[in-house]
């Protein structure tokens, strides 16, 4: 009996199996035979035949096999009573749709992944749904009334992942179905009775996952890069698990070492879930994750329909069946970027698309974009760009095998940076340094970002003092200003690429020239500094190699840079206050922004002292 021994708890009665016979046999009494039971589970008629004497000789059924009061208290005891919908994701990942709604409300074969979930749910006699909502939360109202879910919000959607969105309905979970929202069950994976707590994952290896099911159907970790079982998402706790899991998803959120992990990391004890597996035929069960994945299971879904697909089309003469393996590559501040091939005609290949964020039409002036283009173009301070629409915002370049973006960490990433922005700020055609016909003016940006608040105050209580001392520093800006020239403005450790060539090393791009304008250079010094989070000392570092063509950074110039600094600090600090009203969330980034505004001012106004007396 080794093979079908106690593997929960030397207090649990029955094991995995023994459950999963006994739920079998109290949902179908005597309609059912040892050959059927066989069938329904896989196992041997031999080894169902020991686990019915074994329960009954524990009591669970009588001799004519049939449920005893014991068995019926059981099911009573452990059976589902509520759920919880985890739906408070921005979905980036479903590029090149351009969500303005939760991944919830994708539609597969005319129906909404979240009403095909609460109608399988109430189908089990699930009633008691709680859906965990964060990006455009609004947009979920409307089901409290048509299927009386209840709804939680949790503010950390954008900056945490989904182990912070089920805290938000931790005390909830008791006899509990927890159910990401972008999943779609081709059968209701949900059941009136449940016996223990299960995971589920389907039949089909995954080298992504971190799990695989051994004899005695736990879910134990396997090695990176190995093949384990799909990872689904869908779970059930009952009894001490559910208890376990609630305790320890309340103690992992206090640690902001997890703020990345996904709730699965709570099931964890030492190499093990602390759950069964519950394993689903792979086709039965799909998690909708992707554009490619959405495609591949409605093929004749209205959403599949994308403007930015029709326009690679279009630049490439191809057919949009031609466009494959569209993914992700990176959620930017301002936009998303997808990778996608081409797989016929001339241009076959692989390329990257850049299309707006949220609220990107209010921020970016793409004709302005365009200019910056075209002025740069051939110079080979960037790969051109195969296509930039300055209505929509839509830019194509080609795809960089084993690029890199700068590690501002990394001293040696920070000085070639600083050298290819030397090289672009000291770039001359006839004696005359790059210019365009519009320039970046920082408070006027300001006062601009913040009229995006309709009317809404800063979080920050002293905001408006923050702004008058910033105001303040425009004097000696203005006294020791550099020369408008063309400036990158966004000239962030994000978007300086690291391309290796196997002739002459590395090369450098710098990319990303939406907000770029005319303006003093120093700016795009301080705008590396405040993006990196770079301390005082880092800061200094930094300056310090930017100048050191020139001997050194002079005490004024210093001091002005400081000024940017506390400026630009505030500046991003509105531009982050903006995407927060759009349900676009920074974390961190907004706060240290906010920071550098008031003490760089500090900072600037203390230079300012000692430099003047110096002069005395």
């Amino acid at each position: 009996m080794n093979s079908i021994r106690n593997t929960e708890s030397e207090n649990d009665e029955l094991n995995i199996f023994e459950k999963d016979l006994l739920l079998n046999v109290y949902e179908n009494d005597r309609k059912i035979s040892q050959k059927d039971l066989a069938e329904r589970s896989v196992r041997s008629i031999g080894l169902i035949n020991k686990l019915l004497h074994s329960l009954i000789q524990k009591g669970y059924l009588n001799d004519r096999y049939q449920p005893t009061e014991k068995t019926k208290l059981l099911i009573i005891n452990s059976s589902p009573k509520n759920a919880i919908i985890l739906a408070a994701g921005l979905g980036m990942r479903m590029v090149p749709i351009n969500l303005t709604v939760s991944k919830a409300f994708l539609e597969v074969n005319g129906q909404r992944l979240i009403e095909r979930l609460i109608r399988q749910l109430k189908e089990a006699g699930i009633n008691d749904i709680s859906i965990v909502v964060g990006f455009m939360k609004d947009s979920f109202e409307y089901l409290i009334d048509e299927y009386g879910v209840n709804l939680i919000y949790t503010a950390d959607y954008a900056r945490k992942n989904n182990l912070h969105s089920l805290a938000a309905a931790a005390d909830l979970i008791n006899d509990t179905y927890i159910v990401p929202c972008d999943i779609w069950c081709r059968e209701n994976p949900f059941r009136k009775n449940e016996t223990y707590s299960w995971y589920m994952v389907s039949d089909l290896p995954d080298r992504s996952s971190d799990v695989r099911i051994n004899r005695k159907m736990e879910l134990v970790k396997i090695p990176e890069g190995t093949n384990g079982n799909k990872m689904i998402g869908i779970a059930y706790l009952t009894g001490k698990q559910a208890e376990i899991i609630r305790d320890r998803i309340k103690i992992m959120t206090k640690d902001r070492n997890n703020d990345g992990r996904f709730w699965e990391a709570a099931l964890f004890t030492q190499d093990r879930m602390i759950v069964h597996a519950r394993t689903i035929v792979q086709s039965d069960v799909v998690e909708i994750d992707t554009y490619e994945q959405l495609r591949e299971l409605d093929s004749g879904s209205g959403q599949l329909r994308s403007v930015a697909l029709e326009t690679i089309a279009a630049v490439f003469h191809c057919r949009p069946e031609d466009i494959s393996e569209i993914k992700v590559l990176k959620k930017g501040m301002t936009n998303r970027s997808f990778f996608f091939r081409v797989s016929k005609g001339q241009n076959a290949g692989k390329y990257i698309m850049r299309i707006p964020g949220e609220g990107a039409d209010q921020l970016i002036d793409r004709k302005k974009e365009a200019e910056v283009y075209d002025v740069i173009e051939g110079l080979g301070f960037c790969d051109d760009p195969i296509y930039l629409d300055p209505d929509k915002g839509y830019k194509i370049t080609r795809y960089i095998d084993d690029v890199r973006c700068c590690d501002p960490m990394n001293i040696e990433d920070v000085r070639l940076c600083m050298r290819k922005l030397r090289n672009f700020h000291d770039f001359r055609i006839d004696g005359r340094p790059l210019a365009v016909g519009h320039t970046f003016d920082l408070f006027e940006r300001i006062e601009f970002y913040e009229s995006l608040w309709n009317g809404q105050t800063s979080i920050y209580k002293d905001h408006e003092k923050t702004k008058e001392n910033c105001r303040k520093l425009i004097p000696y800006i203005e006294k020791y200003k550099g020369p408008f020239q063309l400036t990158h403005i966004d000239a962030v450790p994000d978007n300086f690429l690291f391309e290796p060539h196997a002739e002459k090393g590395i090369s450098i791009q710098l990319t990303d020239w939406e907000y770029a304008a005319m303006q003093d250079r120093h700016i795009d010094i301080a705008m590396f500094a405040i993006y990196s989070l770079y301390d005082k000392k880092q800061i200094d570092q930094l300056i310090d190699i930017y100048f050191e063509e020139d001997s050194g950074c002079n005490r004024n110039t210093r001091t002005k840079i400081y000024a940017y600094i506390s400026v630009c600090g505030l500046l991003w600090s509105d531009w982050c206050e903006y995407k927060r009203n759009l349900g676009v969330e920074f974390g961190e980034y907004s706060l240290y922004q906010y920071r550098y505004a008031k003490e760089y001012y500090r900072y600037a106004c203390q230079l300012m002292e000692e430099n003047k007396e110096a002069r005395e």
